[in-house]
């Protein structure tokens, strides 16, 4: 049968893992699609990597302009591999009114500009398919869209950036500090000279919105989600979390919650404290993990290498195979975008962070001295925020100053920062009060 012609825009680390991956399996891969895949065109600011690459490879197409790609009348599939948000919107919106079906790792791109994209491809019935733009490797959209159709999802919450995974490991393992972890990070390859997406949970938001969006049926609100970072996170409390039978990971959770008697989306990345017992909080280096709750088939963990050349190559080239098999379906007939039919997305709203209900761990310097638990426990009391947990520690000789780290229950985001800014006001409470989140993912 004759091959689905693809074109390839960008020959970086990625796009090379393409190449690579589709010629070492080319045969057990035609089996699967059902036709051969190749690759005829590629579009590239770098043409050396590109010629490097396919030079002992007859038939392959090499230019500088990838817009010269997705023009072309011979090429059925184009895959963006470009990066960045500006050009590639426009080659992806250009390859859709070229009636081409996209395929994209670019989980930026979509999360800023999904509801764009998606409808340009409903009108002119053509697929994007966007598998490489959460977690590498791991089938998370799939699972998502395809494997847990049958249940109301009621939460999702993932380790889905390896980057700060790895430094917060680094920490944990080693005692290192955060500039020592990730200049550690920095020097096996895995954060780049600017980690700001990474480190701030940018990143980790981007592929959180677009989960989001397939789990629970609403259009891309990237401007909703509630971003922390870990570039604040201290060893000691790391070391206090694990005496509490806790680890910190930065995770991207999104939920179902009702919130003054009204149904809301949360969707937010931060560090969180996870007990040291659930299979997540033991993920560590640069692996992924997404745990995804179902009211049906329950907790599903889903865990691999979420960044890497092949492994998120395997995810593009799963893309390819599906978008090969239903390449002449008629459109109706496809899974939507964001698992829901176009026309029934949801409205839903977002809550703002103050509405968020969850646990928290609440570290605070104090002076030594009688009552300064009292009036503490007093302001949480008045918050109606309950402890579950406490550690006091002993001073150190000489020193008039010691810790309290307390573990709350459940209570309103808006109720603790209040209390926090009452406590931080004691004249007993020295500096800023630390404060964590904390979720018991059952």
């Amino acid at each position: 049968m004759k091959p689905i012609q693809v074109g390839l825009l960008g020959m970086g680390t990625v796009g090379r893992g393409v190449w690579t991956v589709l010629a070492r399996n080319a045969e057990e891969i035609a089996r699967r699609a059902g036709r051969p895949i190749r690759i005829s065109w590629v579009g590239t600011r770098t043409l050396a990597k590109a010629q490097d690459a396919t030079h002992d490879v007859a038939g392959i197409n090499l230019t500088r302009d990838p817009g010269e790609v997705v023009d072309r009348r011979d090429v059925d599939i184009v895959v963006e591999l470009i990066g960045g948000v500006t050009e590639a919107r426009e080659y992806v919106l250009r390859a859709i009114a070229n009636r081409k079906h996209v395929i994209t790792a670019n989980k930026a791109l979509l999360a800023m500009h999904g509801n764009e994209i998606f409808a340009a491809a409903q009108a002119a019935g053509v697929m994007v398919a966007f598998e490489a733009a959460v977690a590498g490797g791991v089938p998370i959209i799939k699972a998502l869209r395809e494997g847990l159709t049958a249940n109301r999802i009621e939460w999702i919450a993932g380790i889905i950036n390896g980057t700060s995974n790895f430094i917060l490991s680094d920490m944990r393992d080693r005692g290192s500090s955060f500039a020592t972890a990730l200049a550690d990070a920095q020097k096996h390859g895995y954060a780049e000279a600017d980690p700001t997406f990474d480190i701030e949970g940018i990143d980790a938001a981007h592929k959180l919105t677009i989960m989001s969006a397939i789990a629970f049926g609403v259009p891309m609100q990237l401007d909703k989600a509630y971003t922390e970072g870990i570039s604040q996170l201290t060893g000691e409390d790391i070391r206090y979390a694990e005496e509490l039978g806790y680890r910190i990971k930065l995770l991207g959770i999104t939920r179902r919650a009702k919130a003054n008697g009204s149904e809301g989306i949360e969707l937010r990345v931060h560090p969180t404290l996870v007990p040291e017992r659930r299979l997540i909080a033991n993920v560590e280096g640069v692996m992924n993990a997404i745990l995804v709750k179902g009211d049906a088939v329950g907790p599903t963990l889903y865990y691999g290498a979420g960044a890497g050349a092949e492994p998120t190559a395997s995810a593009v080239i799963a893309d390819l195979v599906d978008v090969t098999r239903m390449h002449t379906a008629d459109p109706n007939h496809r899974v939507p975008h964001l698992a829901f039919q176009p026309d029934q997305l949801s409205n839903v709203a977002f809550l703002p962070m103050g509405e968020v209900e969850t646990s928290y761990y609440l570290r605070m310097r104090v002076l030594d001295r009688p009552g300064v638990l009292a009036d503490i426990t007093r302001i949480l009391a008045d918050g109606d925020i309950s402890i579950e947990a406490m550690i006091q520690k002993e001073a150190s000789e000489g020193e008039d100053r010691t810790d309290i780290i307390l573990l709350t229950h459940r209570s309103i985001e808006k109720r603790v920062m209040a209390a926090i800014a009452s406590i931080e006001a004691l004249p007993t409470v020295t500096g800023r009060v630390v404060r964590i989140r904390l979720e018991s993912l059952n």
